[in-house]
Formats: C-alpha cells, structure tokens, sequence
C-alpha cells in the first residue's frame, strides 16, 4: 500500500475517534450544567475549571501534533499530518455532536472555538472551511514530500499565510480584543456579536491562494528537466 495512503487512513481513525471522545465530553458538560444554549447559558466563572479547561484544550492541541510527528517521516509531512488530524478532528467533532445532541442544527450556529490566548467564537462553518483547508494541506504536504518535493515558500507565499491567518483569528476573536483591557471574569461574560463573514473571507482567500501556490509547487521545475 502507499505509504502516505496507509498512514493517512490510521491517522483518519485516530481524528475520528479522537473527535467522538471529545463530542462526548461537551455532552456531559452540557448535561451536568444544564445548558441547552451556549450562548446563553454558559456557567459562571470559575477559577479552577477555567485552567483546567485551558489545559485539556492545550493538551488537545498537543496530543494532535503528536500524532502527526509521529506519522511523518520529516518535518514537511510530520506538519502535514499534523494539520490533517486538527482538520478531521474539528470536522467530526461537529459530526458526533449532531450524531449525539442534534446539534448544530445550522452550519451558521454560534459556537464557542478555543479560549486561548483569548474566547474565540464564531459560526460552525467558520471553522469547518479552516478544517477542509488544513486536511487538504496537510496531505499535499504528505504527498509531495514523498515525491521528493520540498515545499520551500516565498516571501510573497508567507506573506499569504500571515495575512490570511491573522485576519481569520481577529474576527474570531474581535470581541474580546474590543475589550480589552479586561481581566478573566469579563472576557468570561462576554457574548459574541455579529460574525464579519466579509473579513473572514478576505483572510479565507489568503490561505486559499497560498495552498494554491503550494500545490503548484515542484511542477514548473519538473516542466523544465524534462525539456
């Protein structure tokens, strides 16, 4: 079998029921603190549960990271299964809780994302768009690396990166950082605005063209080896 095919197949089951225990947790919270709408019905702050939650969420994002180090051979592929299990996760972890809760109803609900450095928030599309991206970014990376290819970006492909991302992670969290300067307990009270869906297209684009320009790679010097 092919090698970036296997290893992207174990990677998938691990996303997925990796997703499911994660889906699984937010069903018991929403349960043990009677929350039938996020938005409206987060619990009061607490200090304690506050840094545990910022640690499981920490722990998430190193356990994913992990496994794509684990399943690369350099650091090109280790990168991109490390996007691709993040992508898969993201996109199932929505998948479970609608298999599970019923929710979201909408691609455009409301949903909290991370709280670190800030909360972030958005709807469900939002992110899921970001997770395709990653998971068609993370095997590119795979399978180019396996051609012998080495994606070496220019400062104008960076640039695209920088941009695209950056902008993405201000309108998720806009409304905090119009808050601040704040301490934990008001950023924790806070209750998101409208989404600017025109911003986060901008940023969107930018990360479209850079994996465009990515995937181009490679082509136009095996174009001229062979002429």
């Amino acid at each position: 079998m092919n090698p970036v095919r296997n290893k992207t197949f174990w990677v998938a089951i691990f996303s997925i029921a990796m997703a499911n225990l994660e889906a699984a947790v937010g069903v018991y919270l929403r349960r043990m603190y009677g929350i039938h709408d996020l938005m409206l019905q987060i619990p009061p702050f607490d200090p304690q549960m506050a840094a545990i939650e910022l640690g499981r969420e920490l722990a998430t994002l190193i356990m994913l990271l992990s496994v794509g180090w684990i399943a690369g051979r350099k650091l090109q592929s280790r990168l991109g299964f490390s996007f691709l299990t993040f992508g898969l996760w993201d996109i199932f972890y929505y998948i479970w809780l609608c298999i599970f809760i019923g929710w979201p109803q909408s691609l455009l609900e409301t949903d909290i994302l991370f709280l670190l450095p800030l909360p972030w928030w958005g709807p469900v599309l939002s992110p899921v768009l970001i997770a395709v991206l990653m998971v068609i970014g993370g095997i590119l990376a795979a399978v180019k690396e396996q051609q012998g290819i080495i994606l070496n970006p220019r400062p104008l492909d960076w640039t695209c990166l920088v941009v695209g991302v950056l902008v993405m992670l201000y309108t998720f969290m806009a409304d905090a950082l119009h808050a601040l300067p704040a301490d934990t307990l008001t950023l924790s009270r806070l209750r998101p605005g409208p989404f600017n869906w025109p911003v986060y297209l901008v940023g969107f684009g930018f990360t479209v063209i850079f994996l465009l320009r990515m995937a181009r790679a490679g082509k136009s010097s095996d174009h001229h080896s062979q002429v």
